[in-house]
């Protein structure tokens, strides 16, 4: 199932995926009964709200081909920084780029939603752990970026700069997460396209990873990196990020301060 979080009336609520207009995913059940249009809503991340904050983990040259197109032997280890949970923001809502900035791309990614507590996880139990899945677009700053093994908070950490959603799809409803389809629209032109077989470390060896050092906790998230062909977006672009089975997150550039 997929679930959504929404404002409407003024008012937090949840909800499901549901048909509208003959187009699937077009519309949310709302838990009163109520079917409403995507645009008539303020969407949320599909995240439930946690006691503490979660820790996002995110991956860079996750992808081979990504790697390659920024110059940069394939990582032989997991190549990971953390994220703060403000950097989240939902469905169709805007993302700042900052005034004066030359580059800033769009990545596409397939997110893992820890399900449980996890503490040294073997590799052929990991999906036991794993509530589901949703999209990020984690958008990167090139021109804040010192290094690409060590990307600094601003390239990655700004307000508003990793939307999320639409929506969180139940892990049973996703046979096989490592045989998804990707693809990035700019304004409805296809910039980027690939698949998730094409990481170089797959979503079990991550859990196994993880939580070979350090405890998981459910609301925990893995952003697993974004294939090749990202391009510079600028503000009123229109970019969505899809994942076959997962969802189509939605998301406009805005002009901001420094």
């Amino acid at each position: 199932m997929k679930h959504a979080r929404v404002i409407c009336d003024g008012r937090e609520q949840r909800g499901t995926s549901h048909e509208f207009g003959g187009q699937p995913d077009a519309a949310v059940r709302l838990d009163d009964g109520r079917v409403v249009p995507q645009g008539q809503l303020t969407w949320l991340t599909p995240l439930a709200p946690t006691p503490r904050p979660r820790t996002i983990f995110a991956l860079g040259l996750n992808y081979a081909d990504h790697a390659k197109e920024l110059a940069f032997k394939a990582p032989e280890e997991p190549l990971v920084f953390l994220k703060g949970e403000g950097t989240l923001t939902g469905h169709r809502c805007l993302t700042r780029r900052p005034a004066g900035v030359q580059f800033m791309h769009y990545e596409c990614e397939l997110t893992v939603v820890v399900g449980r507590t996890a503490r040294k996880v073997r590799r052929d139990d990991a999906y036991d752990f794993i509530a589901g899945y949703t999209v990020a677009n984690d958008y990167a700053i090139r021109d804040y970026l010192e290094n690409w093994y060590r990307p600094n908070l601003r390239v990655k950490n700004r307000d508003t700069c990793t939307p999320l959603g639409p929506w969180l799809v139940d892990a049973a409803d996703v046979p096989d997460p490592m045989a998804l389809a990707l693809q990035t629209t700019v304004n409805g032109k296809v910039t980027q396209s690939g698949n998730t077989r094409d990481m170089i470390f797959d979503v079990p060896f991550l859990i196994e990873y993880f939580s070979s050092f350090m405890t998981l906790q459910p609301g925990d998230l893995i952003l697993t990196g974004t294939p090749d062909g990202v391009v510079d977006c600028r503000p009123g672009d229109v970019i969505n990020t899809e994942i076959e089975g997962i969802g189509a997150l939605m998301n406009t550039i805005e002009q901001g301060p420094a």
